[in-house]
């Protein structure tokens, strides 16, 4: 007869009969189950190697398709791609179309590279051009090349193909200050159509490369130089400043480093500067180096009084002069007021320039703009091309 906890010896307790840990052993079963699972799935997806996994994959049957009538014509009997597939029908194909296909074993070997036929893009001159500079301790300075080819000539965006129709006006902008805030001048080169003209400031890091992406993108370039205000030296443009009388003793040094700050732009135009463009006598010897070196004038219209596109065509360098700017007052409607006074300028006149500066709101207002040109009939040229428009004599030929 069992004992009861009355009748146990005192001091020792009724040992517990072991339970055996069922549930926590299902569960611990699948989970280890789960886990192989899962171990399997990711061994099988890794050697399985998948080369579109996770990617849309579309399935397209590739035909053979008949050569045009002309091209047909064209190509000789043995050749026929209905009665040959060998080399000599698809050269034959590629010279009519003009695709240029490089083969294993030639110049490219186990590739094939195609080159695709010019899509008509407008490109710009590879910049610097050997002709066209010279080393100074400066750095690599303009030049007229020994062909007489100029900077002016060589660096300027082309036109493009010819409108369909006769334009109703054409408008040519410059953007400048470019250089110094390198976010300002990112939006300025990937936003602003590639006919926008962008000048550069000669103080900013890294030009040469930052001009030549300007360029890549479509953007012809031109030099900003400082030149003395009549403020100045309350309003100082900066070192290397172009002045006037007695102190401009130093002005050439001071041009020519100014020039080699990179190389491929237009020509140049001035950065502030009421008094010294109005100084004959200053801009003399300055217009002088210009010429000299094939470059293209621009005067940013700032200054009532400047005699610098005017003194610049006395010196038969290639000039003009801006009608007006853009963001003298930095706001949104008061930009987007200029650029219908820009409009209204271009239809009267046959052509406007403008000049502006790369502020953001500038940059906005402008690429907004520019989308609705097409419908009103206008067209953005480069400032270089302007001058030729302006004067019809000249042929925008920048010579």
């Amino acid at each position: 007869m069992p004992l009861s906890e009355l009748d146990q010896p005192l001091g020792r307790k009724r040992r517990a009969r072991p339970r055996l840990p069922v549930g926590r052993w299902l569960s611990l079963g699948l989970a280890g189950t789960l886990l192989l699972i899962f171990a399997a799935l990711t061994l099988y997806a890794g050697l399985r190697r998948d080369p579109d996994g996770g990617e849309p994959i579309a399935t397209a049957a590739i035909r053979e398709r008949a050569p045009a009538p002309e091209i047909a014509a064209a190509i000789p009997q043995s050749g026929r791609m209905e009665e040959s597939h060998g080399p000599a029908s698809a050269r034959q194909l590629e010279t009519e179309s003009g695709v240029t296909v490089v083969r294993p074993g030639s110049d490219a070997p186990g590739a094939i590279v195609i080159t695709v036929p010019d899509d008509g893009a407008v490109r710009l001159a590879a910049a610097p051009d050997k002709r066209l500079i010279e080393r100074t301790r400066h750095g690599y300075l303009p030049k007229v090349g020994p062909d007489g080819a100029t900077p002016a000539q060589v660096y300027a965006r082309p036109l493009g193909p010819a409108p369909a129709t006769k334009p109703a006006g054409r408008i040519a902008i410059m953007v400048g200050g470019l250089g110094i805030s390198q976010s300002s001048t990112s939006e300025a080169i990937a936003r602003l159509p590639g006919a926008v003209s962008l000048a550069f400031a000669p103080y900013g890091a890294d030009l040469e490369k930052t001009a030549a992406r300007a360029r890549a993108e479509g953007h012809e370039v031109f030099l900003q130089v400082p030149m003395e205000p009549f403020d100045y030296p309350d309003n100082d443009p900066g070192p290397h400043t172009l002045l006037t009388g007695p102190k401009g003793a130093d002005n050439l040094d001071r041009l020519q480093w100014a020039f080699g700050r990179f190389t491929g732009y237009v020509g140049i135009v001035n950065f502030l500067g009421g008094r010294l463009t109005a100084d004959d006598a200053a801009l003399t010897p300055l217009l002088r180096e210009v010429a000299g070196r094939g470059l293209m004038v621009v005067d940013d219209g700032s200054s009532a009084r400047s005699q610098l596109a005017p003194a610049a065509t006395r010196a038969q360098i290639p000039a003009l002069k801006a009608d007006l700017a853009l963001d003298g007052a930095p706001r949104a409607d008061a930009i987007d007021k200029e650029l219908q006074r820009l409009e209204t300028l271009a239809r009267e006149n046959g052509v406007a320039v403008a000049t502006a500066s790369a502020l953001p709101v500038t940059i906005e207002r402008i690429t907004r703009w520019a989308r609705t040109l097409e419908a009103k009939g206008l067209v953005i040229v480069p400032v270089s091309a302007a001058r030729g428009f302006r004067n019809p004599s000249s042929t925008g030929s920048l010579r």
